[in-house]
Parts: structure tokens; C-alpha cells; sequence
């Protein structure tokens, strides 16, 4: 079954094949608009590629640390004072890889916040430290294994992708792991190695939208538009990003993370690295927004006569009730990532609006507000921009300009 404004071909199993295609006056405008910012997207990241991959200093534990399971647990009862919870006693803990590989070992049971519960059968990390406590055990319980579990969790996500999405999951999978790959190889690495964090993320963000938008839903004009209207909105959050920090003097660090890294040689910018932050975030719910208003106009376009102010009318409604929901869930989801710390919050006895007002907070409300203002922004810019290019019919069936055959890929 062929569209109405297709190029009366269809074809199977690929739902951005079924959209409606582009004149291709329409599709020489946008890769006029496109490449030059391609181009210099590439040109960015060779300039800025670090120089030697990073190596953490860390703490030099790789050496010393062991996995093992647990056979066997020994409680006991704790001395007088101890913290209600604690566990107290032993544990027997079979080394099958590290240090002391094949040797049964004993260790004390964890103890403290967040302390690992042993229990026999459990798969642990130990670390290996002979005598760093006279007369007691050389090998220490620090975490739970959690490799198995994780590959099993990561390996049914992708199946349920796969299910539904089928063809479109497999080629949403491809581009998260190229969205990783950028993030891993050329971010996090460019900014240790002393780049600009906000310049680095802006052009590592311009890769992973280029790379990861066009291989989820081709090569299409569709997806050109989506990419435009994430690009514009991506440069209205970097700029109020910028001007909110220097407004609110936001210095980057409000944590015990934010201070180690403030301290490491090579200086990280701080208050760059929380701009840095705040537009990575922003993209993750930029592309959703503006491939729906995209693909929206082009099929409210195909579907009959119409006028470029008529689509931007309809699709606007159409993104004004997405953008009601995706606000929402931007301020859930950074709410409940901050759910610790807005129960200390709420556990002290500063006033409300010395706690709204420090760094801590206040760097959670920028992300959220600049994010949701960006995202906000996204609707009108991509829909304004598919309205432009959309091959808009004035009469009945008639195309308001010729159609040419050659489809959108």
C-alpha cells in the first residue's frame, strides 16, 4: 500500500521507507543547510580528539582484587553499642579468579551504610590487602557481582526492542551504541584531557544526533528536518545554559564528586562541565520531539489539500500535547534521580528558600528548567521548519509544485 504523496513505490518492512517523499528542491535546501554543519561537526571532533586515550589514576586495587562465592556465613551477636542492623561475624568466600585463585578464604562480614548482605551462594568482589589489620583477615568483602545479572537485563531489553520495533529497534539499538561509543571514546576523554567540557559536548552532542538519528530513521528529508530543529534547539539550551550559570554564579561544584574532580591535575572546568551536562541531557528528549513533529507534518501533508499555515496549526497541537507530557517526565525523572537528597532536604532545618537557593539544588533546577525550555523551544522550531519544506497540496490531489519520482533516501 503507497502513501498519497509517495513516489508510487512501496516498499515492505521499513516504516520511514512510507513516508511521504521530498521534492527534490526541498532536499537540496536541506543538505545545503545540513552538510556545512556535518562537516564542521567532523572537523570539531578531529581538532579536539584527545591526544592519548585516559588512563584513571584510581586506586591501583585492579591488582588486588579477587571474585569469589560465598559457601558459607557465620553470625554472631554484636558487642554492646553497635548500630541496629550491623551484621557481625564471618564469612567463608571460595577465590575463583584474583589473588589466592582455588583457596577457600575467610573474611568478616561487611558492615556500615550500604554494606553488602552475604548470604551463601552469592557471587562477591573481594579485595586483597595482607596485613593492612594486624591479626585480622587479608581478604575484604566491598560488592556484590553484578555482571551476570546486567547482561541478563541488558540482553532482555533488547530483545523487547527488537519484538516491537523489529527492522526500526535493531537500527535504535545501533544507534544507542554509537551514542555510547561517542560518549566513551571522544567526551569523556576530550574534556580529562582538558578541552572545553561545554564546546566538547556540544560537538560530541552534534555527532550523536547526526550519527544516531539518521541510521534510526534513514536518510530521509524527515529526519534532515528532525536533526535541523534539534540542532536549533540544542544552541538555545547551550546559550541559556551559559547565561543562567553566570546569572545564578553557579561554580560547578556542589558535591564531594564535584570537589575530587576540581582537585584532579589539569584543572577540569567545573562550570563548563555542568553546561556540559545540562546539553547532553537536553538531547536525550530533543530527538524524540522532533522526529514526531517531523514525520507528523509530512504525513498531515500527504494526507490532502492544505496550507503551510493549516500544518503548522495541526502539528503544533499535536506537539503542544507531547511537550505537556515530556515536561513531566523531565521533572520526574531528575526528581527521582535527586530523591536522596531531596529526603536529606527535607530531614534539616534550613529554610525552604536558603535550600532552593543553594548550589546543590540550584544547579537541579537549572538542568530542569533550561532542559524543559530547550524541549519546549524544539516543537515550534521542528514543526516551523517541516512545515517549510513540506511538499504542501492546494488543490484536490494536486501537488502545489511538480513531485519528482526519486524518494527521499
Amino acid at each position: 500500500m503507497t502513501l498519497p504523496g509517495t513516489n508510487g513505490t512501496a516498499r515492505h518492512g521499513h516504516a520511514h521507507d512510507r513516508l511521504p517523499a521530498a521534492s527534490r528542491h526541498t532536499r537540496r535546501v536541506m543538505t545545503a543547510v545540513l552538510a556545512p554543519a556535518a562537516l564542521l561537526t567532523i572537523v570539531a571532533m578531529i581538532a579536539l580528539w584527545p591526544a592519548r586515550p585516559h588512563r584513571g589514576a584510581g586506586s591501583g586495587d585492579d591488582g588486588r582484587r579477587a571474585n569469589g562465592t560465598v559457601i558459607s556465613v557465620t553470625e554472631q551477636s554484636c558487642p554492646a553499642g553497635t548500630a541496629a542492623g550491623q551484621a557481625c561475624g564471618s564469612a567463608t568466600v571460595h577465590v575463583e579468579h584474583g589473588p589466592g585463585a582455588g583457596s577457600d578464604v575467610a573474611v568478616d562480614l561487611p558492615s556500615g551504610p550500604g554494606a553488602p548482605r552475604l548470604r551463601v551462594g552469592d557471587e562477591v568482589v573481594l579485595l586483597y590487602l595482607p596485613g593492612a589489620v594486624p591479626g585480622g583477615h587479608a581478604y575484604t568483602v566491598v560488592d556484590h557481582q553484578r555482571g551476570r545479572p546486567l547482561i541478563w537485563l541488558i540482553a532482555l531489553t533488547a530483545v523487547v526492542i527488537l519484538a516491537f520495533g523489529r527492522w526500526r529497534g535493531l537500527t535504535s539499538l545501533a544507534g544507542l551504541a554509537l551514542s555510547f561509543t561517542i560518549l566513551l571514546l571522544f567526551i569523556v576523554p576530550a574534556i580529562l584531557d582538558g578541552s572545553p567540557p561545554l564546546l566538547v559536548a556540544v560537538v560530541g552532542s552534534a555527532a550523536i544526533m547526526f550519527a544516531a538519528l539518521y541510521l534510526t530513521h534513514g536518510l530521509n528529508v524527515h529526519t534532515s528536518v528532525a536533526v535541523a530543529g534539534t540542532l536549533a534547539s540544542l544552541v538555545l539550551t547551550g546559550v541559556l545554559g551559559v547565561a543562567f550559570t553566570a546569572a545564578l554564579h553557579l561554580s560547578g561544584v556542589a558535591t564531594d564528586e564535584d570537589s575530587f574532580l576540581a582537585s584532579i591535575p589539569g584543572s577540569i572546568d567545573m562550570r563548563g562541565l555542568l553546561l556540559a551536562g545540562v546539553v547532553i541531557g537536553a538531547l536525550g528528549v530533543l530527538d524524540d520531539v522532533t522526529v514526531t513533529q517531523a514525520v507528523t507534518v509530512a504525513e498531515m501533508a500527504a494526507a490532502g489539500p492544505t496550507t503551510r499555515w493549516l500544518l503548522y496549526r495541526a502539528a503544533g497541537r499535536v506537539g503542544r500535547a507531547h511537550v505537556a507530557s515530556a515536561v513531566n517526565t523531565i521533572v520526574l525523572a531528575y526528581a527521582g534521580a535527586s530523591l536522596p537528597l531531596l529526603l536529606l532536604f527535607a530531614t534539616g532545618s534550613q529554610p525552604l528558600s536558603q535550600v532552593l537557593t543553594g548550589e546543590l539544588l540550584a544547579q537541579e533546577i537549572l538542568r530542569s528548567a533550561v532542559g524543559t525550555i530547550g524541549l519546549v523551544a524544539s516543537v515550534p522550531i521542528t514543526t516551523a521548519l517541516a512545515a517549510l519544506v513540506a511538499d504542501v497540496r492546494t488543490g484536490s490531489g494536486s501537488p502545489a509544485r511538480p513531485r519528482h519520482a526519486a524518494a527521499a533516501h
